[in-house]
């Protein structure tokens, strides 16, 4: 198993949200979360310039 260095202060908030939130450990929250977050950007649609335009026209930045 591969191991992962972050700093002590970051560490001790995943512990702290592991608990809160019910995970057997500080590892298993953060192998979900990153599971998480990978899936979201493998199921992410590729974004072209005209779905960006359109999206900025839609929140009014542009017209």
């Amino acid at each position: 198993m591969a191991k992962i260095k972050i700093d002590d202060a970051l560490y001790e908030k995943v512990k702290n949200l592991a608990e809160k939130a019910g995970y057997a450990s500080a590892d298993e929250f953060v192998g979900h979360m990153l599971e998480r977050e990978i899936n979201y950007h493998d199921d992410a649609q590729p974004v072209n310039d005209e779905d960006v335009l359109q999206r900025l026209r839609g929140l009014g930045y542009i017209s």
